[in-house]
């Protein structure tokens, strides 16, 4: 594989690799400040369904702005400004909201959009639909609310095993949740294939760009790290996978944190060299807390690792959006 370090030399034996790209993706930035300018064009308050992103940081931040994280529709007050997060709501939950008259703002990342487009594309085709996923995770729940009927989970390679024999007989396509691991989806698509020959591929791949540049470039780190931190949630899907590429890829050990100060003295026995990364929906500012935290223990002057460049970016809710001015 080849990549670029940037970033003065380290001590010969403490080392800090920081994997890039890393931290925010296009989606996660769009839906964080779609609410800051709901926030910022409405007042307080703008009440959210579920966290806009699965980052603690980034919801208790919010939260002391005003914005008003709830479960469902139902707890929103009639006529208030309600955000979607950026995993996307089956049209059960659009429909409640109109029911209540909520004044509503889209912040679905438009790489999930995509797969929900899928679903119901071939749901009308007389398709059905494979979702590799993780049971209960929002964007799952509001990918095959798109078409419960024709939609069945499979969740690990154990899910292939329990869908059921009559779907020999049916015309099937696998789509899957955007945040999984690159390797264990591949793996579990195998698997299905195995099982049913006549299994359709879907036009193309549903795991996004940005899981997919933070896995390979934690990939790239793993190799060489006696230890890799991963900043981000527990909730966060493409956070955990992050841990366990890099596990996969070589490192020792690897541990998911919110915080720098969630980090274990102990975890740095026997390391010379540390690897750093963050899922996609984790602000930049908890990675370099990370670094002083390393910094203050011998491991400074980090090296950046880069294995791919990001330069997508996706357009407001139109409400949100700065109005055009005409030039002379």
């Amino acid at each position: 594989m080849l990549y670029t370090m940037t970033s003065p030399e380290t001590n010969e034996h403490k080392r800090v690799l920081v994997a890039a790209p890393r931290g925010y993706c296009a989606g996660v930035d769009r839906a964080v400040e779609t609410v800051e300018r709901a926030l910022e064009k409405y007042g307080s308050p703008v009440y959210v369904r579920k966290e806009i992103v699965h980052n603690r940081y980034v919801v208790d931040t919010l939260a002391e702005r005003g914005a008003i994280f709830v479960d469902e529709t139902n707890e929103v007050p009639e006529g208030s400004h309600l955000v979607f997060s950026a995993h996307g709501v089956s049209p059960a939950v659009h429909e409640s909201a109109a029911k209540l008259d909520l004044k509503t703002l889209d912040a679905t990342c438009p790489l999930v959009t995509k797969v929900h487009n899928e679903v119901k594309r071939f749901a009308r085709d007389g398709f059905h639909i494979l979702l590799v996923g993780h049971e209960g995770h929002e964007e799952v729940e509001g990918t095959a609310g798109e078409a419960p009927d024709v939609t069945h989970l499979v969740d690990g390679v154990e899910g292939v095993a329990a869908l059921p024999e009559w779907l020999q007989e049916e015309k099937l396509v696998w789509l899957s949740q955007t945040t999984l691991s690159v390797d264990e989806t591949m793996e579990i698509v195998k698997k299905l294939h195995e099982r049913f020959a006549h299994l359709q591929d879907p036009p193309s791949d549903d795991i996004c760009y940005a899981t997919q540049n933070r896995q390979v470039a934690v990939k790239a780190i793993a190799a060489e790290s006696d230890l890799v931190i991963v900043v981000g949630s527990q909730n966060s899907s493409n956070s955990k996978r992050l841990v366990e590429v890099a596990l996969q890829a070589g490192a020792r050990a690897s541990y998911l944190v919110d915080y720098a100060s969630q980090i274990e003295e102990s975890w740095l026995e026997g390391v010379n060299t540390v690897g750093v990364t963050s899922g996609a929906s984790v602000p930049e500012i908890l990675v370099r807390d990370v670094l002083e935290w390393l910094a203050a223990r011998g491991f400074e002057n980090p090296k950046e690792v880069t294995t791919a460049a990001e330069k997508i970016t996706f357009a407001l809710p139109r409400d949100l959006r700065a109005p055009r001015t005409n030039k002379a």
